[in-house]
């Protein structure tokens, strides 16, 4: 019987939105540790830091973590990606960012803007975690 695929979570938080991530990533933290957690720079390591979790960091988004992201997205890694955007803030690399969320809604795969959909995603069906 082959063993079950790694289920992977790729975390992204804008910089006035990573005190947010931080949040729900402690409030979530025994489900988000059943998953294979990615993130990009800054915000894996305040993941790793402030909530103990153990994550694969990028690089940061305007370096390219946004893209690096996008790319497990079409691969098929990543199952689910939960961005938290900061709507009222301009981000130079938009670009990036409107490329990591093209790819989830080409390749079907989840994506959570903000915390409440994030936790309906972890908490529901959509992973399988029933």
């Amino acid at each position: 019987m082959p063993a079950d695929p790694i289920r992977k979570i790729a975390l992204i938080a804008h910089d006035g939105k990573k005190a947010e991530m931080i949040s729900f990533a402690l409030q979530h933290k025994d489900a988000l540790a059943q998953f294979e957690l990615v993130a990009t720079g800054t915000t894996g390591s305040l993941l790793s830091e402030e909530a103990g979790l153990t994550v694969h960091r990028y690089l940061s988004g305007p370096l390219g973590g946004d893209v690096q992201i996008a790319a497990e997205v079409i691969e098929g890694t990543v199952q689910a990606v939960f961005f938290f955007v900061d709507p009222l803030d301009k981000h130079p690399h938009d670009p990036d960012i409107q490329t990591l969320m093209r790819a989830c809604n080409v390749h079907n795969v989840p994506l959570a803007t903000n915390t409440a959909t994030a936790r309906r995603i972890l908490s529901g069906e959509v992973l399988g975690n029933d």
